[in-house]
């Protein structure tokens, strides 16, 4: 069962429903024994960094979720989700995010040119590092292929879990990984097509 945890935060139904379209089963909860019963986990999420850590402990998720990862199972971020995965967040202060993933999560505006606006909305193309072998999420899909953002900050001192990136301006994380852990900055279930590719990959993991 690939399950999506309902922490208060996040576009539930249109992450079930892409789901639906590969006619794939999915479960919602934020029930925390729920969470320990699925096979993979989707962690979405929009919103701000400190609020969204603050609802998964008042959820008492936090745990959870980094037991389950730690057991192997195939657990993916997306959005402010895949933020959570970091070590930290600076938005509007300093938040301790969930630790599976090296990095932290810092403002756009401190990379792009001033003329750009923020936040970053809209469709930008994917491309994989040279230095690495295409993560299993793509492989459906093609360096180049376009996806749909909606963003003020990205993940920083994360290079060695970097497994896509994003032009806006300057070059910004738009996707990480580390073994079982995946993170996409972008909304797959807003992507279309490639999208769906993505999420079909996990499916399958």
């Amino acid at each position: 069962m690939i399950g999506i945890v309902d922490y208060g935060v996040g576009n539930l139904f249109s992450l079930k429903s892409s789901f639906q379209c590969l006619g794939i089963e999915t479960e919602v909860s934020g029930d925390p024994d729920v969470i320990r019963s699925w096979d993979k986990i989707i962690l979405p999420g929009v919103g701000a960094f400190g609020d969204a850590a603050d609802k998964l402990r008042a959820h008492r998720l936090i745990d959870v979720l980094r037991e389950e990862a730690a057991k192997g199972k195939p657990f993916m971020g997306i959005c402010l989700g895949m933020q959570l995965l970091l070590d930290k967040g600076y938005e509007y202060g300093e938040h301790e995010g969930l630790g599976l993933i090296p990095g932290t999560v810092n403002p756009i505006a401190e990379r792009i040119p001033v003329d750009l606006k923020i936040p970053h909305i809209g469709w930008n193309a994917l491309h994989f590092p040279k230095d690495k072998p295409v993560s299993p999420i793509f492989r459906y899909i093609k360096d180049g292929d376009h996806v749909y953002f909606v963003h003020s900050y990205s993940g920083v001192n994360c290079d060695a879990s970097v497994i896509a990136t994003t032009e806006y301006g300057a070059e910004l994380t738009a996707a990480v990984a580390k073994d079982n852990v995946f993170g996409c900055q972008f909304h797959p279930e807003k992507s279309g097509e490639v999208g769906l590719n993505i999420l079909k990959a996990f499916a399958e993991l």
